[in-house]
């Protein structure tokens, strides 16, 4: 029983955030992981913890997300949004050694291309 009341306090809770509250608050996850696989961590370990795959599919979920819900969220929003993906789409080309066609980088069929 203890359960269940947990678990409608968090749906009463969540029921109550603003979803540009919640699609910033996914977001800001999804950059904070993508910096991390990409090595840009505030950690001296950071470039152990690079994994280019990892970080590619953080930055595609991410764009999806930003492109999808901008028209929904606003302008003021959606371009600090669009602003931290572009920085870590770029951040990814930096990191690879093997750089992707134009066009062709993590989000960019979602964002256009980067460079």
């Amino acid at each position: 029983m203890a359960q269940d009341s947990f678990v409608e306090e968090d749906t009463r809770d969540i029921s109550e955030v603003p979803a540009v509250e919640v699609i910033q608050t996914v977001s800001v996850h999804l950059m904070t992981a993508a910096a991390v696989k990409l090595g840009l961590a505030d950690d001296p370990n950071a470039a152990d913890q690079i994994d280019l795959d990892e970080a590619r599919t953080l930055i595609e979920a991410l764009a999806g997300l930003v492109t999808a819900s901008a028209s929904k969220i606003g302008d003021h929003h959606a371009l600090a949004l669009r602003d931290g993906l572009r920085t870590l789409q770029l951040a990814f080309r930096e990191t690879s050694s093997i750089p992707d066609a134009v066009g062709k980088g993590p989000g960019e069929k979602f964002t256009g291309p980067v460079n």
